[in-house]
């Protein structure tokens, strides 16, 4: 937290489903950060790539992190972050469509915070996308820095 200002980093490459978070991300009061894949993540987080020159840009507080994307997926995404001590105590909280046993296994044992699986309805998808952070940030307790 940042200027007593919460910042969400969204990790999604649907389009319709990042506009979506984002609107509901928007009503809690929180920044969001949205990144388009997974690379852009990481060079976000590394400053690295089109990252590299704009060094006063905000750490987020929480990473929602889609599985299924190009480039990078949520796995080697979930994977970098847990391994650099940096950002390993960020809550990463996977949001997306995959409700598959191995994909929840996988991502629990890389390190993942939390699993959910992305809603069909348009109201219980915001509904769950707006709780995400009311628990990360009012309710769960995280250590600073």
């Amino acid at each position: 937290m940042e200027n007593g200002k919460n910042y969400l980093m969204l990790v999604e490459d649907n389009e319709a489903h990042a506009e979506l978070a984002v609107c509901a991300l928007e009503e809690t009061g929180n920044t969001i950060i949205v990144m388009k894949d997974g690379r852009e993540a990481i060079n976000y987080l590394r400053y690295q790539g089109e990252w590299a020159e704009k060094l006063n840009r905000p750490i987020p507080d929480i990473i929602l992190l889609d599985l299924k994307m190009p480039n990078m997926n949520g796995m080697q995404v979930l994977k970098e972050v847990k391994g650099d001590a940096k950002f390993k105590s960020i809550p990463v909280v996977m949001l997306t469509s995959s409700g598959l046993e191995s994909d929840m296994k996988e991502c629990y044992e890389l390190g993942a915070n939390s699993y959910i699986v992305k809603p069909v309805t348009y109201s219980e998808f915001v509904k769950t996308v707006k709780e995400i952070p009311e628990y990360w940030l009012k309710t769960n307790r995280l250590p600073e820095g």
